[in-house]
């Protein structure tokens, strides 16, 4: 075996270095480990100097490892007990970034040994990305995986037992999963109610389309576009059926383009079900930002058909914004 060469398994390396005491340097061969090429030094001076540093290379300047390591010394004339660092952590992109000085006149034969217990990409805010899997990228992958399987058991109606009515045609999808993510559909199931007597459910005030929209955000394949076209059909689904977190991010959703083309219906569904937010930030658009005189025309008819509750409460808040200095 050469004397240069560097054994390497999983994330150690291991460095065998025989006859050092003629030379004062001796460097090893390349050895990889994660997406880098390494090499460990040994000097002698007053001390014994070990070093670790990524080979230089374009990957290793382009995307220089931030490492957490330990390293091991053992040799005969320790008896056999090795000499451990403290486990560093830092960026290493050249031989100056990090030494090891150890007390002890090594000589002749001894074994380097580093382990390292992460490897990451650094960052030039200082943050990282681990190229070894974690329990991110586990809980990742797992997720993924997850809603592959959702997919195929909506598209391909995979075992499905419960058929929604919509109003324009009908759709397959599970029990189990409705009930999961619904407490009005789980209530459904579990009572002796129709709905469970003849696996089937009613959605009439949905359309086909927009009932697809809320099975695949309860499935999780919706895509965006197909959530802003069904959002105030999604809106009123999440409010029918109890699904609170739907129900929040239509509302936010429904916040990100207030314009006056859809300021007065926004702010009749804020009334309807109850969302604070979007109530006043359509109130606000319309009294503190003065749009309310571009919608002059439409506030006639808003008037005529606005709850009273609702007037009230714009009332109060035009004579708060308009209140004298």
């Amino acid at each position: 075996m050469s004397d240069s060469k560097v054994e390497t398994i999983s994330r150690m390396a291991q460095w065998r270095v025989e006859n050092f005491g003629s030379s004062t340097y001796k460097r090893s061969d390349p050895f990889k480990i994660g997406i880098w090429n390494w090499h460990l030094s040994v000097e002698k001076n007053r001390y014994l100097y070990i070093r670790l540093f990524p080979e230089p290379s374009r990957t290793s300047k382009e995307q220089p490892p931030a490492a957490k390591f330990v390293l091991r010394v053992t040799a005969p004339s320790t008896n056999r007990r090795p000499l451990v660092s403290q486990v560093y952590e830092r960026v290493l992109r050249s031989s100056d970034d990090f030494v090891w000085p150890i007390d002890s006149n090594l000589q002749g034969y001894f074994v380097i040994d580093v382990e390292f217990h992460d490897l990451k990409i650094s960052q030039k805010n200082g943050e990282g990305t681990s190229i070894w899997p974690s329990d991110s990228t586990m809980q990742s992958l797992a997720t993924q995986t997850t809603l592959r399987c959702l997919s195929r058991l909506l598209l391909e109606s995979i075992h499905a037992d419960v058929t929604i009515n919509t109003a324009d045609g009908s759709l397959q999808a599970h029990k189990a999963i409705l009930s999961a993510s619904s407490p009005v559909f789980h209530s459904m199931f579990l009572h002796d109610l129709r709905e469970k007597e003849s696996s089937t459910i009613d959605i009439e005030d949905m359309s086909t389309d927009s009932c697809m929209a809320l099975l695949g955000y309860i499935y999780g394949t919706i895509k965006q576009e197909d959530f802003w076209k069904h959002r105030l059909a999604l809106l009123a689904a999440a409010n029918k059926y109890d699904m609170s977190d739907l129900k929040d991010y239509c509302e936010e959703s429904l916040l990100e383009d207030i314009n006056t083309g859809n300021v007065l219906e926004r702010l009749q569904e804020a009334w309807i079900y109850q969302l604070h937010k979007l109530k006043k930030g359509c109130l606000t658009y319309l009294l503190d930002f003065g749009k309310i005189y571009d919608v002059k025309e439409e506030m006639n008819n808003f008037f005529r058909q606005a709850d009273r509750e609702l007037m009230l409460e714009m009332f109060q808040e035009v004579l708060q914004v308009w209140r004298p200095a």
